[in-house]
């Protein structure tokens, strides 16, 4: 697989692996066969994990998982072997909670990635600051290597008030705070680009990625797009087309999927 062939990538954040893993998440991806899927929040450890989750039937698996037991954790799946895996992004306090995973395959590489969120607490939300000033000067590293690059995952922020239902009472709220949206606009002036907004610059609820568990923010939609593919300027130009899958409830989060020409 390069980046010259048609692929397809998803993104998902399930909630814990084996919770999706009961609710038919692995059957729905051997039915929908992604060329590669990033996951995040796997809430399990490598003993969780069964030979099914580990590696599915014509996929390798890849993982980096948090040393807190039930927490974080991220991975790789992919129908052809990478040539190289990266685990962690070289910052040792997020490496210890699972953050990153990038996989090479000839000049194209996918990461999967999960921001922390800053909901339960302050100090959560402080280091969802200092994680975002210790990730962008690792994607302006990663602009400069000149590959074909796609990043997914849950970046936890809304960028506009397109982007989720509710904005007016989410305005003082972690995940869209001034300061969050101010740096994906820092993002994308630097060159990144969000390929599912670039590919329907007006879509608003049928982009919507993650909905609350309280009340009935699901059955209602009143949802936020958090769960994004960000990608270099030549392979965000590849995109033609993007879908958010809700025929199945998987987790809190739906998939997330681009295809590329």
């Amino acid at each position: 697989m390069t980046a010259a062939s048609p692929l397809r990538i998803t993104s998902a954040n399930l909630n814990g692996i084996r919770s999706a893993s009961t609710k038919g998440f692995f059957d729905w991806l051997q039915t929908d066969r992604p060329d590669v899927l990033c996951v995040q929040e796997l809430k399990a450890q490598a003993a969780d994990l069964t030979p099914a989750m580990r590696a599915p039937a014509g996929y390798h698996g890849f993982f980096h998982y948090a040393e807190k037991k039930g927490y974080s954790g991220v991975g790789i799946y992919s129908r052809t072997r990478p040539d190289r895996v990266t685990e962690g992004m070289g910052h040792a306090a997020f490496d210890a909670e699972g953050r990153y995973i990038r996989a090479d395959f000839g000049n194209l590489s996918v990461i999967s990635v999960y921001i922390p969120s800053g909901t339960s607490s302050e100090e959560r939300q402080a280091l969802k600051y200092v994680f975002l000033d210790a990730f962008y000067p690792l994607l302006q590293s990663l602009l400069a290597e000149q590959r074909d690059i796609v990043i997914c995952g849950d970046w936890n922020i809304a960028h506009r008030e397109i982007d989720l239902k509710n904005w007016k009472g989410n305005l003082k709220n972690s995940g869209f705070l001034p300061e969050e949206r101010a740096w994906l606009d820092k993002l994308y002036g630097s060159g990144w680009v969000d390929v599912f907004r670039t590919l329907y610059p007006e879509a608003g609820d049928t982009g919507y990625t993650w909905w609350s568990q309280r009340g009935q923010a699901y059955a209602k939609n009143v949802g936020w797009r958090i769960d994004l593919q960000v990608a270099t300027p030549a392979m965000a130009q590849r995109a033609h087309s993007a879908s958010v899958y809700k025929a199945q409830k998987f987790s809190d989060h739906a998939p997330l999927t681009v295809e590329y020409r």
